[in-house]
């Protein structure tokens, strides 16, 4: 393998190849990547640069290698997990998609090497620092009481400190075992989502509900929580009680 600084000049100079009479334009492809978070946030990184964040994790990786007529172009990217160093994935593909769902430091790198057609000794190879990619750790807690008021606090029952939980879902039950409220991962950790105290578009009664949730994090840690939980609608934030 070629030093890569050897071939970072070619990023600055053109390489102007003649045959017949035609001339060719080769520049070194400048890679990129986005990562979307599970709110759809977009981070664009340059070769080299870093994210850390939760799963699930979107990502696209961009060799941004153009055509040439008198070269052919091939792409080789590299997955690898931080403790090893066999790439666990390789793709050929200029653009890449890949969904991070397991906790952990990721790296991608790209190669890049353009070959003439007519002249096999004209090769020219990219080597590129990789992207780096961090998932976090699972997480996930559930409260036992909320008020649902309309205090603007505490007025929907849903899970919260969540981390990479990758899947999710969650029921209400009444002390009968009848269900009340049932929701997924797209209304987890969300502020005005989850069980608003109603059945039907009805207020429930003040009292002891249960829920049971099911999860799984990014890391293989499955949640499998059964509690009691508390619906005071009189309760107020200080403390007192209408």
């Amino acid at each position: 393998m070629m030093n890569r600084y050897v071939f970072c000049l070619l990023a600055f100079f053109v390489t102007f190849v003649c045959n017949g009479n035609a001339q060719t334009l080769v520049e070194a492809p400048v890679p990129e990547a986005v990562i979307a978070d599970k709110n759809g946030e977009e981070e664009w990184l340059s070769e080299g640069e870093s994210f850390t964040g939760q799963a699930p994790l979107k990502a696209r990786f961009l060799a941004n290698a153009e055509e040439y007529a008198d070269y052919t172009c091939a792409c080789r990217w590299e997955f690898t997990r931080d403790d090893e160093h066999q790439p666990f994935l390789t793709r050929f593909d200029k653009e890449v998609d890949y969904d991070f769902m397991e906790a952990g430091s990721f790296m991608v790198k790209l190669y890049v090497t353009y070959s003439h057609k007519s002249n096999d000794k004209l090769v020219l190879e990219y080597e590129y620092e990789p992207f780096q990619v961090s998932v976090s750790e699972s997480s996930l807690k559930v409260p036992n009481a909320f008020s649902p008021n309309d205090d603007g606090i505490n007025d929907y029952f849903n899970v919260f400190e969540v981390k990479s939980i990758i899947s999710f879902s969650a029921s209400i039950y009444n002390r009968w075992g009848q269900q009340l409220y049932k929701w997924g991962i797209d209304e987890m950790d969300c502020e005005s989502c989850g069980w608003d105290g109603t059945y039907e578009g009805t207020p429930v009664k003040d009292g002891v509900y249960f829920v049971v949730v099911q999860a799984l994090g990014a890391d293989g840690i499955k949640y499998d929580i059964r509690q009691a939980v508390n619906l005071l609608r009189g309760y107020i934030e200080d403390g007192s009680v209408k």
